[in-house]
């Protein structure tokens, strides 16, 4: 899934999966560590399909 870093300070990584599993945020903690930025967002658009 694409990772966008936002603003030179805001890591942002696009998910379209069930759940957010442990090892996502141990991912997102990772790319913190070597970008040296301070904010990280998983967002997840995955889950509950909703028919229109």
């Amino acid at each position: 899934m694409p990772i966008f870093v936002v603003m030179d300070k805001i890591i942002l990584e696009i998910k379209a999966v069930q759940v957010i599993s442990d090892e996502f945020i141990a991912q997102a903690i990772n790319y913190l560590k070597v970008s040296n930025n301070r904010l990280a967002l998983i967002a997840n658009f995955g889950g509950i399909k909703i028919a229109v």
